[in-house]
């Protein structure tokens, strides 16, 4: 039989054959059991793109908070509702304040027998009343993202709104559940009662968590999440994104101005370094992104000092690092379109368009004053010269003096080699660089130091 019919054969065995099923993704829980801060919300984010990454089954959090920052549970709520994994919180056992506005940002809640939620007024840090007029506005901005949260996962919004704003009535059919002088607050019981067939808050009461998940109906594999210690200091490196990539910028160009590799260097390398590892930490990109900016540097770097003059490489490769310090800033869920959207792109180019301006400020101001600086003098006097005794080789004897014209044999950038009456030596330009070819003059010999500047 020939080889086509083995073939036509095999693929409808195949076909008729059973298929697995795919194994269903993990349960993910996620410890709710501090307050509420920008760097609970940075955990939270990097949890949910971690669960969303490994189609889990289910994400559950376990909360166990009395309130925080509005700021950083807005956030959390926004980021609950972009993602497509279904998502729960168990109440074990307080979720007030801050902690029941992320609550009833999930499609289901579930409470210990002694769990309460609820009085999610806006108050001041110290827990002081807000001033009328910015109390009217907080609690009305609050009330509107709370009721639509309610409204997309199946909650009665006016429990949401009843739980922030003190004069709401709340009745169903003919049962008044709060008056309009209190804030709500619900029991765990009080959470589940039924009226008109659905429980007024709770999916249900349950004792524990394994209990939770038998409830829900949740066989995965249980994986517990836990804060990795540095989510606060990723919210700094993304609060200071600017000033990074101002550092790592200013430094590259230092260092491509003196010869060797020193402090400047190690400045830029590092400044890069903790946008891209804060970024990761705050959930923002993977290490696929600094792979980029890595590979767009190489690039970079071939340009300049293995191929000069053949542009692509190097227009790649800054185009390259541009587009992944960008997308390092790109709040994007793995379940969202890879093309951002505009919303999405706007603090993200808003942070490397401050950074560049600021840098081609003060790179205006060094290419000025830097060659002329004593300071200039000192990095490329150690970078270029080695440790030990000067052997200082008389002028005459090298045929080389002030004043003499020659023309680059290579790039400066700033060192490289020329050309003086057909002899090469290496030599430094004061800062600028100059394209091989060029004709040069020779401003000072020290030592085994030849400086030049164009002309």
């Amino acid at each position: 039989m020939k080889p086509f019919c083995w073939t036509v054969i095999l693929s409808l065995f195949a076909a008729l054959l059973p298929t697995r099923a795919e194994e269903a993704g993990p349960v993910v829980v996620v410890p709710i059991r501090t307050e509420i801060s920008a760097a609970q919300f940075f955990f939270l984010r990097r949890a949910l793109k971690d669960a969303e990454r490994r189609k889990a089954s289910a994400l559950i959090l376990d909360m166990e908070t009395y309130g925080g920052e509005v700021k950083a549970a807005i956030d959390s709520m926004d980021a609950l509702l972009k993602t497509k994994v279904p998502t729960y919180t168990y109440i074990n056992n307080k979720a007030i304040s801050a902690g029941a506005l992320i609550a009833i940002a999930t499609q289901k809640i579930y409470m210990a027998p002694t769990g309460v939620i609820g009085a999610a007024a806006p108050v001041m840090a110290g827990g002081e009343d807000l001033a009328k007029t910015m109390k009217d506005k907080s609690v009305s901005m609050l009330s509107a993202v709370a009721r639509a949260a309610s409204q997309k996962n199946g909650h009665n919004p006016d429990i949401a709104e009843a739980f922030i704003y003190k004069e709401k009535e709340l009745k169903i059919g003919g049962v008044v559940i709060d008056d309009a002088d209190s804030l709500l607050t619900l029991s765990a019981e009080e959470a589940a009662t039924y009226y008109d067939g659905k429980p007024l808050l709770a999916a249900g009461v349950a004792a524990s968590l394994d209990e939770l998940l038998n409830q829900a109906g949740l066989t995965a594999k249980v994986e517990r999440l836990e804060p990795s210690g540095f989510e606060q200091i990723a919210f700094w490196v993304t609060a200071l994104s600017p000033l990074l990539l101002l550092g790592g910028i200013i430094g590259a160009y230092i260092e491509m101005k003196v010869p060797g590799f020193g402090i400047a260097g190690a400045v830029s390398l590092t400044c890069f370094a903790l946008f891209f590892a804060g970024h990761y930490i705050a959930g923002l990109s993977g290490w696929e992104v600094a792979a980029c900016f890595i590979i767009g540097l190489a690039l970079v770097l071939g340009e300049l000092l293995l191929h000069p003059g053949t542009i692509v490489p190097g227009l790649l490769g800054a185009l390259l690092m541009l587009g992944a310090v960008v997308w390092a800033m790109i709040d994007r869920y793995p379940s969202q379109p890879l093309w951002p959207s505009e919303d999405m792109l706007v603090r993200p180019l808003t942070n490397l368009s401050i950074a560049i301006v600021a840098a081609g400020v003060i790179i205006a101001i060094l290419i000025q004053y830097l060659p002329k600086s004593p300071l200039y003098r000192h990095l490329a006097l150690v970078t270029a010269e080695p440790s030990g005794r000067d052997a200082a080789v008389p002028e005459s004897a090298r045929g080389i003096s002030a004043g003499m014209s020659g023309h680059a044999k290579t790039t400066l950038r700033p060192s490289g080699k020329a050309d003086f009456n057909g002899q090469v030596f290496d030599v430094v330009s004061e800062g600028e660089f100059i394209e091989a070819g060029q004709p040069i003059r020779i401003v000072a010999v020290e030592g085994a130091r030849v400086v030049v500047e164009a002309g």
